[in-house]
């Protein structure tokens, strides 16, 4: 039929009109419109009471600070004065303690998130409402109400709220404290990062736990496996996959953090843009920012291959 026939013009009008007969019966929610207007609402109060100017941005003086800084401030010192060759210079920066505090800074994150993820496998296992059920994997019709201990889902509970308040402090916080306490050295960055990462790994690693199939697991505790048993010997293998799927995951962000824990004073790349800063060296500092950017994205590569092997083997 020709689409310019009458057949065809009847046709798609029908189709128009089913289409907005289906849009005046969808389903709506009052809570999402209230939440969208309550959104605006706070969007338009922030915008006209913090004094945020649209030409503050854009004025003159600005424009001029930045022509400076990029033609002059960040300009490599051998371009801008021609005193040597670009290739010395980022040596002279790297032996000088570009390298070590690159590689204090991957150590850093590699160990936090090793002393995180040792932690939180198990938070992973106590918090898991499963496993810490009464009689776990069984038949609720199997189980005695009147036997039931109750500590272990109250320890569920606890394990779950105490990943909650380690996930919900930020790592730069838990690095202020610890370096009071500590002192300056890596430590307070490794067990800020190690602490805020338990947090997290351990709510994800317990939602992994619960949602394992309770099929093997039922069958392996009715033929009399005990609690750390099923634990170790199905638990494990069964949810390791998915908990290294989170673990590089959360590599890649240790990574980043830990370049920023450096301003507080812990040696790493972020120490070297602060110290870059203080006194002036805009160009050494875009160095070392260009250097945490290739250590990120070499973790974030590392992080994606990872993940990817893992998921062809799930």
């Amino acid at each position: 039929m020709n689409a310019n026939t009458p057949g065809a013009d009847s046709a798609a009008d029908a189709s128009w009109e089913h289409i907005l007969e289906l849009r005046r019966k969808r389903p709506r929610s009052g809570w999402i419109r209230a939440s969208l207007w309550v959104a605006c609402g706070l969007l338009l109060t922030a915008w006209t009471t913090t004094g945020i100017r649209m030409q503050d941005l854009f004025g003159a003086s600005r424009m001029e600070r930045l022509d400076r800084f990029l033609r002059e401030d960040a300009m490599p010192r051998p371009l801008r004065d021609g005193s040597g060759s670009l290739w010395s210079w980022m040596a002279e920066l790297w032996h000088s303690g570009a390298g070590t505090a690159m590689l204090a800074t991957l150590l850093i994150a590699v160990l936090a998130i090793v002393l995180a993820a040792f932690l939180a496998w198990f938070f992973a296992l106590l918090g898991a409402r499963n496993l810490m059920s009464a009689h776990p994997f069984l038949p609720h019709a199997t189980a005695d109400a009147k036997s039931c201990p109750q500590t272990l889902p109250r320890i569920a509970r606890a394990i779950r709220l105490l990943c909650v308040l380690l996930r919900g402090i930020p790592e730069y916080i838990w690095a202020f404290l610890l370096l009071a306490m500590l002192g300056s050295s890596a430590w307070p960055a490794v067990l800020a990062l190690a602490i805020h990462n338990a947090g997290i790994l351990g709510r994800l690693g317990s939602e992994t736990v619960e949602n394992l199939s309770p099929a093997p697991l039922r069958a392996m505790t009715m033929m009399g496996a005990s609690r750390r048993v099923v634990a170790f010997t199905a638990i494990f293998p069964l949810s390791l996959g998915r908990y290294l799927l989170y673990f590089f995951y959360r590599f890649e962000t240790c990574v980043r953090e830990a370049t920023v824990l450096g301003m507080l004073g812990v040696l790493s790349l972020g120490y070297e843009i602060v110290e870059a800063r203080a006194h002036g060296r805009y160009d050494e500092m875009l160095f070392y920012v260009v250097l945490a950017m290739l250590l990120v994205l070499a973790a974030d590569i590392l992080s994606d291959l990872a993940r990817r092997w893992l998921r062809r083997g799930m």
